[in-house]
């Protein structure tokens, strides 16, 4: 009898752990997909093919580090290279000592990356960005040493967080290497990673008026709708980015997003200003996309950082200028700072200034990013007072863990239920009899 069901996440940790040897079981949804799980618990995605007239099995990876939509994904894309008359298994061979890094990287972007990751761009770009100068050399020369030493720098120069996933790419392209047969020891494995803090900015009430500011004198139509719309509906960055027409329902007031980073379609509610906006640029838009770039390879609107940091940067300067403790330096600046500097010169005299003086600049906006739109829409639902669950659903999450950061946000209602009850204890203490 075949053990056949639709492989989801659940369904296989639920699978039960054979006393002996190993279990077989068949994906009703992706033909000849299928996985084994040992009596040690081990479970790996697999596919049976005749090659050449050899009956083989062909290890597409490991649950959970593959998921089952990856794993459906390299189903597809292996049977296709069968079909094509090439064999998988023998593949695994031809990584030898002698091949170079930038060899082994090329692989992986196209016969892994591109294939089952829909990040496989920013990989793409980190890689040619900080590790192009070992292209060259041999895979088996590059120490660990060398990547402790890379981490450090990038650490200094460019923060923790990209230097910690610049060691995550350099393990995971190592780790595809010994995958297809190279024999070496993955000189990436047990690096320490500099400790991260889960990140917990976002624009403070007393910010907003400035930043709302900002936003309305951007000249750049597209850039300003997007990030309203990012406000707005509190979407990842990509997903906002990537918006499509067809994903709208205009009657329901709702955006389906097809792909979220959980693998999993996100349906999001859209208030009226966010409808407003989006039939404005409806009425204006001949293209698929909601917001489309010509220049962009993509067809739709890049990474609009330059537009970010005018904005903050105006933002920033407006808090400044409220501050009154600043005031006799900004009024020296001023003298300084001609019209056709702008805002950026502005404020570094400023910043010059106060360095000089020995006085703190309160740090604006210019510490907050894109992604933390996202994260503001959710502070802000805590402080007016919605439930966690609301809060995550809103959003998109899949585990309590990821809104658990928006828990201490409940200021408001918490010191507003404190306020009531210790108001009741002393009306009822000093009552007199």
């Amino acid at each position: 009898m075949v053990n056949s069901f639709n492989f989801t996440k659940s369904s296989i940790l639920s699978l039960p752990v054979p006393e002996k040897g190993m279990a077989v079981y068949h994906d009703t949804k992706q033909k000849g997909l299928r996985l084994y799980i040992t009596s040690a618990g081990a479970v790996s995605f697999f596919i049976r093919k005749r090659v050449k007239g050899r009956d083989e099995r062909i290890v597409l990876g490991s649950f959970p580090f593959t998921t089952v939509e990856q794993a459906r994904n390299l189903a597809l894309v292996k049977t296709g290279q069968i079909a094509d008359g090439a064999n998988p298994n023998l593949e695994k061979k031809k990584i030898q000592q002698e091949i170079t890094f930038g060899e082994l990287y090329e692989k992986y972007l196209n016969d892994y990356a591109k294939i089952i990751k829909r990040s496989w761009r920013y990989d793409e770009r980190e890689v040619n960005k900080y590790l192009k100068h070992w292209f060259k050399r041999q895979i088996s020369t590059i120490a660990k040493d060398e990547i402790i030493t890379l981490h450090r720098k990038i650490g200094r120069e460019n923060g923790i967080y990209q230097a910690n996933r610049i060691v995550e790419r350099i393990r995971a392209i190592f780790n595809k290497g010994i995958y297809w047969g190279w024999e070496g020891i993955n000189p990436a494995s047990k690096i320490t990673q500099f400790k991260e803090k889960s990140r917990d900015r976002f624009i403070q009430p007393n910010e907003m008026p400035f930043f709302f500011d900002a936003l309305e004198k951007e000249e750049n139509q597209t850039i300003k709708d997007y990030i309203w719309i990012s406000l707005l509906t509190g979407a990842r960055k990509s997903n906002v980015l990537a918006m499509r027409w067809d994903q709208i329902s205009w009657e329901i007031k709702q955006w389906r997003i097809p792909e979220s980073k959980n693998d999993e379609i996100l349906v999001l509610p859209l208030i009226e200003r966010s409808l407003e906006i989006l039939k404005e640029r409806r009425r204006n838009t001949n293209s698929n996309w909601v917001f489309p770039s010509p220049e962009s390879a993509t067809g739709y609107l890049a990474d609009p950082k330059r537009a970010w940091n005018r904005i903050r940067l105006d933002a920033t300067i407006a808090i400044l200028r409220t501050v009154d403790e600043l005031q006799p330096l900004i009024k020296e600046v001023d003298k300084q700072h001609k019209k056709y500097m702008g805002q950026k010169k502005w404020l570094k005299l400023l910043q010059a200034k106060a360095k000089e003086e020995r006085v703190q600049l309160p740090l604006g906006l210019t510490d907050v990013r894109i992604h933390d739109l996202r994260r503001t829409l959710g502070s802000f639902q805590a402080i007016t007072g919605a439930s966690l669950q609301v809060i995550g659903k809103s959003l998109g999450h899949k585990s309590q863990a990821a809104t658990q950061i928006y828990a201490r946000l409940h200021h408001d209602p918490v010191r507003e239920a404190l306020k009531q009850a210790t108001d009741a204890m002393f009306q009822h203490g000093n009552k007199q009899e």
